[in-house]
């Protein structure tokens, strides 16, 4: 994990994951990285360890949906941190927040209000999946 940390902060990534010696790196911000490996590569999550910058509930959610086995967040909002512990899920972070504000910094992620009042990982899928679709 410690290589995965210093690869997130040195080269500037959103996300890097790794598994069993193989490291990817991801740039995009929010859920959309997460979100396009559960749809096209979900397999590629399961078991992986996960640095990322910024999680929220939606990006903890996908993570638990894809089977990450270990998260560090540079940020994290509690109730991500609480579903991922829920889910049994080890994690470590630099900062725990109530809530992942947006991009403007005026209101909350739209993502983690979407799923602020969901508890099933299914439900938070599928409101995710449509959040980007409406984006796109």
């Amino acid at each position: 994990m410690d290589e995965l940390i210093d690869l997130l902060h040195q080269g500037g990534y959103s996300c890097v994951i790794g598994k069993q010696g193989e490291i990817r790196t991801f740039h995009q911000r929010g859920v959309a990285d997460l979100w396009a490996l559960c749809q096209s590569e979900e397999r590629l999550l399961h078991e992986v360890q996960i640095a990322d910058k910024v999680v929220g509930k939606g990006a903890a959610a996908l993570m638990v949906y894809g089977g990450v086995r270990e998260v560090y967040a540079e940020v994290i909002s509690k109730p991500a941190l609480a579903l991922l512990q829920e889910h049994g899920v080890p994690t470590t972070y630099h900062i725990v927040t109530d809530n992942i504000i947006n991009r403007k910094g005026d209101g909350i992620c739209p993502v983690e209000t979407l799923c602020t009042q969901l508890h099933s990982i299914e439900d938070m899928y599928n409101e995710i999946g449509k959040f980007i679709n409406r984006k796109a």
